[in-house]
């Protein structure tokens, strides 16, 4: 974002309630109503997922997937994890507590999430998240703006939690 920022872009980072797929899609279309002019969204991880449904704006002109989910229209993100031949190496170390509100361990974090960043970073990463509602996961996109609006997916070859062939799969479709 400060790179951006510094070419004199407006940025915003949508604060997703976490809740549902619906609620963060409907977060997301909050804050794409109250810009001025064109916007492109950018998604990461899970992000993908939403930008995918709330893309469907006039305003959205392009979407971003970096190392993100891009759902199908009927497909959610569960959906393209479970069609993995194993649950991934991840999956140990997510947390839910008795609500279903999934946290990542602070080794998680360092290992899987956060593994190119310093240390302490990753700490304060792990030691500040926001919880995510596990059935955010099973939320179902109903419309892929990919399909309809140029779209451009960062592939991360090192990426821990998305494989680079998941990612490759998801962009070729």
């Amino acid at each position: 974002m400060p790179l951006l920022q510094a070419r004199g872009l407006d940025v915003v980072a949508v604060h997703n309630p976490l809740s549902s797929l619906e609620a963060d899609v409907a977060a997301t279309r909050r804050v794409i109503e109250d810009r001025q002019g064109d916007v492109i969204l950018v998604g990461h991880s899970y992000g993908g997922a939403v930008i995918t449904e709330a893309g469907d704006s006039k305003k959205v002109r392009a979407l971003v997937y970096v190392a993100a989910f891009a759902p199908s229209p009927g497909q959610s993100v569960n959906a393209i994890v479970g069609a993995a031949p194993r649950p991934p190496e991840w999956s140990k170390e997510i947390h839910a507590d008795a609500k279903g509100a999934l946290t990542w361990s602070a080794a998680g974090m360092a290992r899987y999430f956060a593994p190119d960043i310093p240390a302490g970073e990753s700490a304060l990463l792990a030691a500040t998240q926001a919880p995510l509602f596990a059935g955010a996961f099973d939320g179902k996109v109903t419309s892929a703006a990919f399909t309809q609006k140029p779209n451009w997916f960062v592939i991360a070859d090192n990426d821990q939690i998305i494989p680079p062939l998941c990612s490759r799969r998801l962009r070729r479709r």
